[in-house]
């Protein structure tokens, strides 16, 4: 049981770093848009100069939902307790399979635990819909490939 918590504990780490870095490369991205919006000024080509604040407005408000997408994923992650386990596949697991291991949580693509390759998928992912509620022995077709599912910590 500690090993099962154990490699959930460090997918889920993983995943956690994921959305701390995406975090701070949107909040950089915010800091450099208030600086050009506040440096940009009034040049003799009036049109210009407004054209250039829209486009950063524009840019501004497509950080911001960004950001709030990764306050999304980050409650997402809160949900997760690495000390539960289940017979059944929900958020929070970690699902070997014929083809490849999937870890239930967000979408943070490849993971490496002691060397084996996990995919950390969102339970909304058509993978991820597949197989919640699934269990061991259970078996899934997804792209014209069938795989049984082999464990489920």
């Amino acid at each position: 049981m500690k090993g099962q918590i154990a490699i959930k504990q460090e997918l889920y780490n993983q995943c956690e770093g994921f959305v701390t870095q995406k975090l701070l490369s949107v909040k950089k991205v915010i800091e450099e848009i208030q600086e050009s919006l506040l440096s940009e000024t009034k040049s003799t080509a009036g049109d210009k100069h407004e054209t250039g604040r829209a486009m950063l407005q524009l840019e501004r408000e497509k950080a911001g939902n960004q950001l709030a997408e990764i306050e999304k994923t980050k409650q997402v992650l809160s949900k997760i307790n690495v000390e539960n386990s289940s017979k059944t596949i929900g958020l929070g697991s970690v699902v070997y399979t014929s083809q490849a291991n999937y870890f239930i949580a967000i979408s943070a693509g490849e993971l490496l635990f002691e060397n084996e390759k996990f995919y950390a998928i969102s339970a909304h992912t058509p993978m991820g819909q597949l197989l919640l509620g699934k269990a061991v022995g259970d078996s899934v077709s997804f792209r014209n490939m069938s795989f049984e599912i082999v464990e489920v910590l």
